[in-house]
């Protein structure tokens, strides 16, 4: 792995092609999404020991997957003066596409069930709505993935915003910021007290695109402090550590608190775990800015990342095709069999979005709208592949 040098004397990694320039958390997203679809199957499916028991509060993938889309959307586009409609146009390059397609088939999906579904929760999920309200039939009722979709949204239109205020441009006001996040985040977690229906509670906590920014801006903060040369204090195997005993930590807790309980772990999991996650990105990409090896850069861990995004979105339409035509298995070695099969089932069909559909179109949609100046695309050219990976589930 070679590095290059951009305009402004920052080391630039030439990755594998020009989409991964950071290919460590291109790798990190597959894992990301492993621990999300391994959550589901153990809630929707059945449980595996000891699998089941790391990974029952791996919602917290989508955690991560909020904080690497703001660090790579702020490493990618740091010293660069795209339009902003550019920049929108993008990302709805990115993420609309392959929801509109998996949204499409998760409704035949409950058709085939003969489960009824709400065209108001269908329209919420396709115009990226369907996260602001605490309505449990707007959240599930397209694709239930999707709700994350609708924050990353919120997310896009905040960040021309964010990166231009003034604190992020020095050091010292960006730690600033990142302390003032890192105290935000348990404060979200404790008004879950002053919240007494449950409903509500786990929607302002859980899919609230307010309550879900700091993790964004978490990464936004991360992304530039890198960008411009800031060393994290840990290595990625350290930071890798770091996360799963932190996800350990959560076995006792879930035996010890009841989840509906405001101090149970599933929230907790969500919010607290965001700092971990900006320290694992960091230390990932520092290290492929710096030619060192992750262990996350190889070719297949490229491969399997591009189709995260796409898994993400089709796994749970396949867990509940399977659940709705033959329940839920009984015992270990029928409950791993499903597991198995819906996890080959799922990637294969991600394998086929990704190269039919999502890139594809992407394509088509980036080069049919607007473009920036030649002066501002000549500026981030070694880095724009990096941008296009930042969707929730895709990272």
């Amino acid at each position: 792995m070679r590095r290059t040098t951009r305009p402004d004397h920052r080391p630039v990694v030439a990755g594998p092609s020009g989409r991964d320039r950071l290919p460590s958390l291109t790798g990190l997203r597959f894992w990301a999404a492993l621990v999300v679809v391994l959550y589901h199957l153990s809630r929707q499916v059945g449980e595996v020991p000891w699998v089941s028991a790391a990974t029952w509060y791996g919602r917290s993938g989508v955690t991560f997957f909020f904080v690497l889309s703001g660090f790579v959307l702020a490493w990618t586009y740091d010293g660069r003066r795209v339009p902003v409609k550019v920049f929108l146009w993008r990302r709805f390059a990115r993420i609309w596409p392959l929801l509109a397609v998996t949204t499409a088939l998760s409704v035949v999906a409950y058709a085939v069930l003969g489960t009824e579904v709400s065209v108001r929760a269908v329209a919420a999920t396709l115009l990226l709505a369907n996260a602001w309200l605490p309505d449990p039939v707007l959240l599930r009722g397209g694709n239930p993935a999707a709700w994350s979709l609708g924050d990353e949204a919120w997310f896009y239109l905040l960040f021309p915003l964010l990166t231009a205020v003034p604190w992020m441009r020095s050091a010292r006001g960006r730690l600033g910021v990142a302390v003032a996040v890192c105290a935000a985040l348990p404060a979200v977690w404790l008004c879950g007290a002053v919240i007494a229906d449950p409903v509500v509670r786990s929607w302002a906590l859980g899919y609230f695109p307010v309550t879900r920014t700091p993790q964004f801006l978490l990464g936004v903060v991360a992304g530039l402090a890198v960008a411009r040369g800031w060393r994290p204090p840990l290595r990625p195997g350290a930071a890798v550590a770091l996360v799963a005993a932190w996800h350990l930590a959560l076995v006792p807790w879930s035996q010890a608190v009841p989840e509906a309980l405001w101090y149970g772990p599933y929230q907790a999991s969500q919010l607290l775990s965001a700092p971990l996650f900006a320290l694992l990105v960091a230390a990932a990409a520092h290290a492929d800015l710096h030619g060192r090896r992750t262990g996350l850069a190889g070719p297949r861990s490229i491969r399997l990342g591009h189709w995260s995004f796409a898994w993400y979105l089709v796994h749970e339409i396949v867990i509940r095709l399977w659940t709705g035509a033959h329940g839920r298995p009984v015992g270990l070695v029928a409950t791993a069999q499903v597991w198995l099969l819906v996890i080959a089932a799922s990637l294969a069909l991600s394998a086929a979005a990704y190269h039919w559909v999502e890139h594809p179109l992407e394509r088509r949609l980036r080069g049919a709208g607007p473009r920036p100046a030649p002066a501002a695309a000549d500026l981030g050219a070694a880095r724009s592949g990096a941008g296009r990976g930042a969707a929730t589930g895709a990272g």
